[in-house]
């Protein structure tokens, strides 16, 4: 989940362009589900979809404020319960925000543990404007999201950080010609009162949750906003609300620093590290001059598909090893054929599986959709200057990945609409225990806002693991399952501040 640049947890930077004039805030930030009550009453038509799932369709209001006018269509799978125990259903949430929760469904639903599946259906959705929801986020061709990602994101001079200023304006300019309409009504707000028409259509009385990265953002909004519907929710790889987009962004690149040093000091362990055998310093040194070296002169491309493997592409390849683990090896081997042989090709395969590209050049919604939520969702900066500071306070926090991450939002600060509602503590006054999970050297969403969301949330249980990668649940640690899928199944969370190892 939560995905990096475009697909950065919250899009998380104030983006400044001096040319634009204050974007309209969005006229759907705050909806109310007051006039729904046919939405309300919908139930969801199953049909069989393959492979066990059932698919259905849901429809909530296009604008809450006039709820009985134009309609979104969320496509809606499930998994249903087995062995005849059924509860209700456990509503996933991928993360992003951008990512499928229908494709995380039919990926991932039968490893959820049997007795979570004996007892509820698994459930997921396509969030309104991802995925195949109707209307959906669509602006970009394949060739202008590449020469997006591949726009050097450490700017030397004035005409490197104008071709950031293009690319990013040209991103805005596009979806504000193709889906004008749609674009106020794609952020959080609205997403958080869909889930509640959702949970009704599945005839929950209250609601079953799995959020992972952004999902914790929608699950605690939802928690915030409906309180008393709350059954049990997990938030995963949790994201802090009362962050502003600068904090957000300049704490998730310390969060990719911070892992890259834990790969860093595991490979210099190993006689075949390709970034030495020596401290992890001298590790971390090699790595940064690996980036340098291909912003003068990029990498071979073995894919052949025209693309220049840059800087920009090169840390996109290495951040998206760093979401797991297991993905450690690759990386090594990526770092390898980079540095002894100039070969940035599993670099770039890497980092295209990070955004979803398609080998015919093709993209999922994923990384527009994920654009337009965040640049709706927080307010940005639209000053330059201040926006080039935010991005020299990232780099000094975190030398490898600050201005990376910063500088990847600017399409935000063009964009026609935003929500101009400051960031805010949830509280979730009256809901029921909330699980909230934290890794400690998680890369995307830093464990300090797992702490920082759990002490807010007046029911808030902190679970940690001690451990790498982003999010800790679906990743096989016996002491998270045991306590997530006890949670779920029977309401109890875990002794506070347990830590799992």
């Amino acid at each position: 989940m939560n995905k990096f640049r475009t697909v950065s947890v919250l899009a998380a930077a104030a983006i400044v362009v001096t040319a634009c004039t204050d974007a309209p805030k969005s006229t759907a930030s705050a909806p109310s589900p007051s006039g729904t009550a046919n939405m309300y009453a919908q139930r969801i038509s199953w049909r069989d979809c393959g492979n066990g799932f059932q698919c259905g369709t849901l429809q909530v209001p296009f604008d809450y404020s006039h709820p009985t006018g134009r309609f979104i269509t969320l496509p809606v799978i499930r998994l249903p319960a087995e062995g005849g125990q059924r509860k209700g259903s456990l509503v996933l949430n991928p993360g992003g925000p951008g990512g499928s929760g229908v494709e995380f469904a039919r990926s991932s639903a039968r490893q959820f543990g049997a007795d979570l599946r004996r007892n509820f259906d698994i459930v997921g959705f396509d969030p309104r404007g991802v995925g195949q929801s109707r209307p959906t986020v669509r602006c970009l061709t394949g060739k202008q999201l590449d020469k997006f990602f591949q726009t050097d994101t450490s700017p030397d001079d004035p005409a490197e950080v104008n071709a950031l200023v293009d690319i990013s304006k040209m991103w805005a300019d596009e979806c504000n010609n193709h889906i004008p309409t749609l674009l106020p009504y794609v952020g959080t707000a609205n997403a958080a009162h869909d889930m509640d028409i959702l949970r009704a259509a599945l005839g929950d009385q209250g609601l079953t949750y799995y959020g992972a990265s952004y999902g914790t953002y929608l699950g605690a909004y939802y928690a915030e906003e409906f309180p008393k519907h709350v059954r049990a929710l997990v938030l995963d790889g949790a994201i802090d609300p009362k962050l502003s987009a600068d904090d957000i962004n300049i704490e998730q690149a310390k969060g990719f620093d911070t892992a890259t040093k834990a790969f860093a000091a595991d490979c210099v362990k190993t006689k075949d590290c390709p970034l030495g055998t020596g401290s992890t310093k001298s590790a971390l040194a090699r790595l940064s001059q690996l980036f340098a070296q291909a912003d003068k002169k990029p990498l071979h491309n073995g894919l052949n598909d025209g693309r220049i493997v840059d800087e920009s592409l090169v840390e996109l390849g290495v951040a998206a090893a760093l979401y797991n683990k297991q993905t450690w090896p690759v990386l090594k081997f990526a770092l390898k054929s980079a540095i002894d042989n100039n070969d940035g090709t599993t670099l770039l395969r890497l980092g295209d599986l990070l955004v979803e590209r398609n080998k015919d050049g093709t993209y999922s919604n994923q990384s527009e959709a994920n654009m337009a939520v965040n640049c709706v969702d927080k307010p940005y900066e639209r000053d330059i200057n201040a926006w080039k500071n935010q991005a020299d306070r990232a780099k000094k926090a975190a030398p490898l990945f600050g201005q990376f991450v910063v500088w990847g939002t600017l399409p935000c600060g063009y964009w026609p609409v935003q929500d101009g509602t400051k960031p805010k503590a949830f509280t979730a006054e009256g809901a029921k225990p909330i699980l909230v999970v934290g890794t400690t050297r998680d890369p995307a969403t830093p464990y300090k806002w797992a702490q920082g969301l759990a002490s807010q949330l007046k029911s808030g249980v902190l679970l940690s693991l001690d451990g790498d990668g982003h999010t800790a649940y679906l990743q096989g640690n016996p002491c998270i399952t045991t306590a997530v899928d006890r949670y779920l199944v029977t309401g109890t969370p875990p002794r506070k501040g347990t830590m799992c190892h």
